[in-house]
């Protein structure tokens, strides 16, 4: 018998690890990405500026049928002269621009710094193996390939930007490996 003043010892829940999701939302859906650790300035900053809600200020603003759909800063100087958002490149032959790949932009800086201000998303279905080694893929689409379909569906304009804006809302979302595959049916990668 145990008597009033004992107590058992809860039992320690072990702590579940969590994983960063991107996720973009359009009014034409949401599309979610793997980020990659091999990456981790670019996922580090990118996590950085969906906190802030940076990239809510923005659209996705050029459309190219077939090759990319991109949103976040304009492709202006005012955007990429002296960017506080500049990052040294992170790549990987083992990462590349395969349909889905989600990348950051750059000018034509010679050292290839990503603008962590810009994003793309490639649509290509046979992917645009000629940007690997230039532009940064920092997560691959999961989930949403329809909505990514449809915004490369939209119509554009002659400098390819949308005729109806495309707002853009971004965030870092947490799944644990259960939820990735209940959720968004995902299995991480290598297990």
């Amino acid at each position: 018998m145990f008597s009033c003043a004992e107590k058992e010892e809860p039992e320690e829940v072990p702590e579940v690890e969590k994983f960063a999701i991107g996720h973009i939302d359009t009014r034409l859906g949401s599309m979610y990405f793997w980020l990659y650790d091999e990456t981790p300035n670019h996922k580090a900053k990118f996590i950085e500026l969906t906190n802030e809600k940076h990239y809510d200020q923005f659209t996705m603003n050029r459309v190219v049928k077939n090759f990319v759909v991109q949103g976040g800063c304009p492709d202006s100087p005012q955007y990429f002269t002296g960017s506080p958002y500049l990052l040294d490149p992170e790549f990987h032959d083992s990462i590349g621009h395969t349909y889905g790949a989600l990348g950051m932009g750059r000018d034509d800086n010679p050292g290839k710094q990503s603008n962590a201000c810009q994003l793309y998303v490639v649509c290509r279905e046979a992917g645009t193996p000629h940007l690997d080694s230039n532009y940064m893929i920092f997560g691959m689409l999961i989930k949403g390939e329809n909505v990514l379909e449809a915004i490369e569906a939209e119509p554009t304009n002659n400098n390819d930007q949308p005729l109806t804006d495309i707002p853009l809302t971004v965030r870092t979302l947490y799944y644990s490996e259960r939820e990735l595959l209940d959720s968004l049916g995902f299995k991480l990668p290598g297990r």
